[in-house]
Order: C-alpha cells, then structure tokens, then sequence
C-alpha cells in the first residue's frame, strides 16, 4: 500500500513541508515519485514517521534524529550511544512527567479553591481563604461550567 503526501499529511497532522523538511534534512528517506513527480510514501514510512513523531513529542532535535537514526543503520557499532541517546531522552521525559504532575496538582488546587469561591459567592458566604489549599492535594473531579 502506498501513499500520497496529503494522506500522510492528514494522518499525522502535520503540513506537507514538515514532510518534505525530514526528507532534507535525511531523517524521512528513500521516498520515491510516481510518474507525476508526486512523492510515494509507503508503510516503512509511517513506521520511521511514527518514531520521529514520537521523539520530537519528548524533545528530541533534529541533530538528535539524525544521530539516532546513522546509529539505528549500523546497531552492532553504535550501540552505546543509541542507548546513552535513548537514556538521555527517558530522564527528559521523567523531568517533564515531574513537572507535569506538579502544575497538574496545582491546577486542581485552584479549581477546587475557585469552584469554591463560586459556591461562596452564590450562598453570600465568605469565601475560602487561599493559605487552605495552597499545599494540599485533591482528587480529580468533573468540574462543570
């Protein structure tokens, strides 16, 4: 099965110049043209599409695709840095996770607190004082408008 530059553009969301930029820069390779001069992609590109995809969602260069992918074509002598790359991008990714975790529990303080203030506002209560919130950690909970 074959495909053209606007499908592999609409499944993976991106515009056909980021797919034409991997092919210059060598990390999309070997893609043909039909007799049109229309590029032909097939499954082993979206396989490779789907790990560049999935790398530069971590942070991963276009330097770093490019390393990684000379290693992948000779595994037996680059091994070491395939794995000090990949090792390299786990512990990105874990500090990301952190963060990540971190605003997301800070997000949910701040619905609780103004969902809070909300309910106050509407009874003519007083409302909450932030210093009760500000360290403490809620279950998430469906917050409606």
């Amino acid at each position: 099965m074959t495909y053209s530059i606007g499908e592999v553009s609409r499944m993976y969301h991106m515009p056909p110049s980021t797919l034409r930029f991997y092919e210059q820069e060598g990390i999309l390779i070997n893609v043909t043209k039909d007799e049109r001069g229309q590029r032909v992609y097939t499954q082993e590109h979206l396989n490779r599409l789907g790990t560049i995809c999935c790398f530069k969602e971590t942070g991963m260069t276009i330097a770093q695709l490019k390393a990684f992918f000379i290693y992948e074509e000779d595994e037996e002598s680059h091994i070491d840095e395939m794995i000090q790359l990949l090792q390299e991008r786990k512990e990105s990714v874990s500090e990301q996770i952190e963060v990540l975790s971190r605003d997301y529990e800070h997000v949910l303080r701040k619905l609780y607190f103004y969902s809070e203030v909300r309910s106050s506002i509407q009874k003519g209560e007083k409302r909450p004082d932030w210093d009760q919130y500000r360290d403490r950690t809620f279950p998430e909970k469906d917050f409606r408008i």
